[in-house]
């Protein structure tokens, strides 16, 4: 019983959040030790993008939201979908408007969050005075008597990874979300453009339940039967269990960015309570107005 409850604990959700450039994309790169920023224009993200890693035999989930201003809205959604969001923050810049932003989001989704201090190995940096930057937008670090921990890394360099990801994990263990594998599936829209060889690629993340190859799904009006799941490593998989991110195909439309999929069967059964409910209403009240008792009282004199 013990090894089953253990089981349904999904992995943690973590987003990267911060200002352009500040580097959310080479730290992840980094994790997973292989090149993403190579293929993005200019080295700044254009899509978000989601990423399965495994440290100390756990997974972990990462999504990598745009830094730029037009994309605050992804972001925005990407903070939603996370447990965990690593606040990014460059020790030779500190705060920048995208941060701020970066922030409020975070705080409004009453997500926890760790301020990684990227670029730590250049010269010239005062990470007191980034501190100070953050107190003043509500991040209370923990060496300024705040609960925000904080990681000092170098992507480059590999400094303070094993670490970030070991402030992940202790974050995760104090307050860990359980998600069955077999429960009706809920799938989260983290990223979707069109391919011109694949039409309709969406990517989601499964927050509950099983998503299936050959599996009826809909969202809203659109009902589709998954013609392909494609790992973060480009790998055809037969199915995605809870906290997998996985490219779906066989959607007409992109859809969008935050949206939840829902398989075909648990759509039915709501329609079908809503129905029932509806029917359940009208019988009561014919059954009531049958039973309904009238005295009349009549003078008779």
């Amino acid at each position: 019983m013990e090894k089953q409850e253990k089981d349904n604990f999904r992995p943690p959700i973590v987003t990267l959040m911060g200002h352009v450039d500040h580097g959310k994309t080479t730290l992840l790169d980094a994790i997973r030790k292989t090149n993403i920023v190579g293929r993005e224009h200019g080295g700044i993200t254009q899509h978000i993008g989601a990423y399965q890693i495994t440290f100390q035999d756990k997974p972990i989930t990462f999504v990598d939201t745009p830094g730029h201003a037009a994309f605050e809205k992804m972001r925005s959604r990407g903070a939603e979908v996370a447990d965990i969001v690593i606040l990014v923050v460059a020790a030779t810049e500190g705060v920048k408007p995208q941060t701020v932003e970066a922030i409020k989001h975070a705080q409004n989704a009453n997500k926890p969050a760790i301020v990684a201090f990227t670029k730590t190995d250049l010269p010239n940096i005062n990470l007191e005075k980034v501190k100070k930057e953050l107190e003043r937008e509500g991040i209370i670090v923990e060496s300024f008597g705040g609960k925000v921990p904080t990681v000092e890394v170098s992507a480059p360099k590999g400094k303070g990874i094993e670490d970030l990801l070991e402030m992940i994990l202790l974050l995760w263990q104090l307050s860990p979300q359980q998600s069955l594998p077999d429960a009706p599936l809920e799938a989260v829209v983290v990223e979707s453009f069109l391919d011109k060889n694949r039409g309709s690629v969406n990517t989601v993340i499964i927050k509950e339940g099983t998503l299936k190859l050959g599996q009826k799904i809909k969202k809203d009006n659109e009902t589709i039967t998954v013609k392909a799941l494609i790992d973060d490593r480009g790998k055809n998989i037969p199915q995605a269990e809870p906290g997998k991110p996985v490219e779906v195909l066989g959607f007409k439309k992109v859809l969008e960015v935050g949206s939840i999929v829902h398989d075909l069967t648990i759509t039915k059964t709501h329609e079908s309570q809503k129905s029932a409910s509806f029917a359940d209403i009208i019988a009561k009240a014919e059954e009531s107005r049958a039973k309904f008792k009238v005295i009349i009282k009549a003078d008779v004199t």
